[in-house]
């Protein structure tokens, strides 16, 4: 009884199988909106903030709407230690593509020396095949973002990022 009582409660991003379906939707969507791969870095970015959207989107913009009308909670409990929770997840990230990208979900290529991630065509079919109000919410989060930050420099979007985050240099090792 004892540790259920202590036990931390299960989060759907402790579940592998739902970070790896987010990751094929939002590969998914990024083939679709930038048109090619993308890199680690910028899929960190893009994951994260497709998932903590408010983060980004203001008071005063249309999208913050959208995005509640699409069902996500601007009191959720998820934005507090966003710097913290933003470095953690990263940190998954790499074991996430090494799941997805050994089930032939994804694959990887070398454009102008950088590795970018593209959906196979498998991982395409799965992701469409994702129905939930979760995923429709979740891809529209993704387009909103992929659209705001995917013509960003690395550098901008580093800067707007340690904004969104409200943190500090120190707190996020962007190449660690």
């Amino acid at each position: 009884m004892e540790d259920r009582v202590s036990a931390r409660p299960l989060e759907p991003e402790d579940l592998w199988e739902f970070r790896v379906g987010q990751l094929l939707l939002l590969f998914d969507v990024a083939s679709s909106v930038k048109g090619h791969g993308v890199d680690l870095d910028r899929l960190a970015y893009y994951d994260f903030f497709a998932a903590n959207p408010f983060l980004v989107y203001s008071d005063a913009t249309p999208e913050r709407l959208r995005l509640q009308l699409a069902g996500f909670d601007t009191r959720s409990l998820n934005y507090s230690s966003s710097a913290q929770r933003f470095t953690n997840r990263r940190r998954r990230l790499q074991h996430d593509l090494g799941v997805i990208a050994s089930r032939g979900l994804i694959e990887a290529r070398v454009v102008e020396r950088r590795l970018e991630w593209s959906p196979t065509d498998e991982g395409r079919r799965i992701a469409a095949s994702f129905t939930a109000l979760y995923a429709a919410a979740y891809r529209m989060s993704a387009e909103l973002v992929i659209r705001t930050v995917g013509g960003m420099t690395d550098k901008r979007l580093r800067e707007r990022s340690r904004e969104w985050l409200k943190a500090s240099d120190f707190m996020i090792d962007l190449y660690e």
